[in-house]
């Protein structure tokens, strides 16, 4: 029984070494087969992995090289915007300087008066017309010297229009710089109070009565801001409505253009009925003149044709009866045989009516 035994552990030893060997010998073959495959792999994913690395550090340079340009940019427009923000502030600095030069220019009556009549002088111009032949500047109304206006537009068939620029504004900057709504509100009063009274003042003058041209009853009184005219219509709609009743217009440097324009066309227009009845008046000498020279015309064709009448007369009639005589004479010549000689008795008479048709 123990040999049994002994040759049964035996066989089953016999048996696990040969599986183990044949064990290992698969786990080989699979482990060089398993190397090999990891080798293959592993080529492939080093290739796979140089190609990732290399377009990798492509798009870094390339990155980087944007990074740079872009670093480059920034920094050109950091550099532009630096220096406009500086010319900013120096045109601040002398808008600024230029506002307050022009506030303390305009703060003087004076100032503002030769301000106004620039502007308005510059609108005239910009509208076309013409100093001395269709306006003209500080100049006496007919008749009198106690009335001055800054402008005397000449109008057609010689009327005349005036216009005054010196218009109140020291209220109207003082509003301007008012910090409460209590001061810009009496500022606001004062100013409109001041307009009422340049408009009575400039309707005292009475331009249209005292100068002795047909004038426009009207007068012009030019705002030379539309900012200003706008917050009269604004803040007193009566005050334009009360000017008119008073024979004065308020004109905006708008509303002055369109006034001037209308001022041009009437005086072109006037130039042309000017000119075409120049060329009327023309016409009717003319038609004089022709009437007499036809008069003499025919008075010279009577004359001729009474001369042709009576040259006809005298080649004909008058000839033929001289003729007769003639011819008498010359055949009782012939009937005779009386010779005759000379010139004139030495031309037959046929020679005689020859050179007698060529007088005639």
């Amino acid at each position: 029984m123990n040999t049994a035994l002994t040759v049964a552990v035996t066989a089953i030893v016999f048996l696990l070494v040969f599986l183990v060997l044949m064990s290992r010998q698969q786990l080989g073959t699979q482990h060089a087969t398993a190397t090999a495959d990891l080798s293959a792999k592993k080529d492939i994913i080093d290739a796979r992995l140089g190609q990732i690395q290399t377009d990798v550090r492509t798009d870094i340079d390339r990155l980087v090289s944007i990074i740079s340009q872009l670093g480059d940019a920034t920094s050109q427009r950091f550099g532009q915007v630096d220096q406009s923000l500086r010319d900013h502030v120096e045109i601040t600095r002398r808008l600024s300087s230029t506002t307050q030069s022009l506030g303390e220019a305009l703060a003087s009556p004076n100032n503002r008066g030769q301000w106004g009549e620039r502007m308005a002088e510059d609108i005239i111009r910009s509208a076309g017309l013409i100093e001395h032949k269709q306006y003209l500047k500080r100049t006496a109304v007919a008749g009198t010297e106690q009335g001055i206006p800054d402008f005397t537009f000449l109008l057609p068939k010689g009327h005349v229009l005036f216009m005054d620029v010196k218009f109140p504004m020291a209220a109207y900057l003082r509003y301007l710089d008012a910090e409460t709504d209590l001061e810009r509100s009496a500022h606001r009063a004062t100013f409109l109070r001041d307009v009422r009274m340049r408009v009575k003042e400039l309707a005292k003058r009475e331009y249209a009565l005292a100068d002795t041209r047909p004038a426009v009853d009207n007068v012009l009184l030019f705002v030379p801001n539309e900012t200003l005219s706008a917050f009269i219509h604004e803040t007193d709609p009566d005050l334009i409505d009360e000017a008119m009743k008073q024979h004065v217009v308020i004109c905006s440097p708008l509303t002055l253009f369109a006034f001037l324009g209308v001022i041009r066309q009437a005086f072109d227009n006037f130039m042309i009925e000017q000119t075409s009845h120049e060329m009327l008046q023309i016409l009717g000498q003319f038609a004089q003149q022709w009437t007499k020279y036809s008069q003499s015309v025919d008075k010279v064709k009577r004359q001729f044709d009474t001369v042709a009448n009576s040259f006809h007369e005298l080649a004909g009639t008058r000839r033929r009866a001289l003729e007769r005589p003639l011819k008498d004479l010359e055949a009782l010549r012939l009937n005779r045989g009386v010779t005759v000689e000379g010139e004139l008795f030495g031309t037959s008479v046929l020679e005689l009516d020859e050179h007698i048709d060529e007088l005639a």
